[in-house]
């Protein structure tokens, strides 16, 4: 039978794989109050021409929208890959609660993979569970660039 956590990271996947196939790197996020999604969000980067278009970044405005605050200390956070810093950073200023992520980010993760900023002494930091759908999470990102690879040669 499957958790809530693995449910909730099934839909940040779905997520994800619309990214990729947008031509975007592929991490999807979902964020979750009561058990009801709030916001979603994709990598939006290329689409937008925007830096800040993380899928973390997407789904925090759009729970900001739906709950009519900026303050998610109620809400819980569900992203395929490792939150960079600028995402952490985000995550630290929303007051969202818990953060699972599936792949870890050996390159730019700020939860563990590179440094974790929500070991520091910012108020309200998250509790952090990792290793969500962790295989599922990294495959998506490896076929992706497997396929960038492969179409550069060609």
């Amino acid at each position: 039978m499957q958790t809530a956590q693995e449910m909730y990271m099934r839909q940040a996947l779905e997520l994800a794989r619309e990214a990729a196939a947008a031509g975007e790197v592929p991490v999807g996020c979902v964020i979750v109050r009561d058990g009801a999604v709030v916001g979603r969000g994709r990598n939006r980067r290329e689409e937008k021409q925007s830096t800040a278009s993380h899928a973390e970044m997407e789904a925090i405005a759009q729970a900001n929208e739906t709950l009519g605050t900026w303050r998610l200390d109620d809400c819980e956070l569900y992203v395929t890959l490792e939150p960079c810093p600028m995402c952490a950073g985000a995550i630290l200023n929303a007051r969202i609660r818990r953060v699972w992520y599936g792949a870890r980010d050996a390159a730019c993760g700020a939860c563990g993979g590179v440094t974790n900023l929500f070991m520091e002494s910012f108020p309200n930091r998250p509790a952090l569970v990792g290793g969500i759908l962790a295989e599922p999470c990294r495959q998506v990102l490896a076929d992706f660039f497997a396929g960038i690879r492969q179409a550069s040669k060609g």
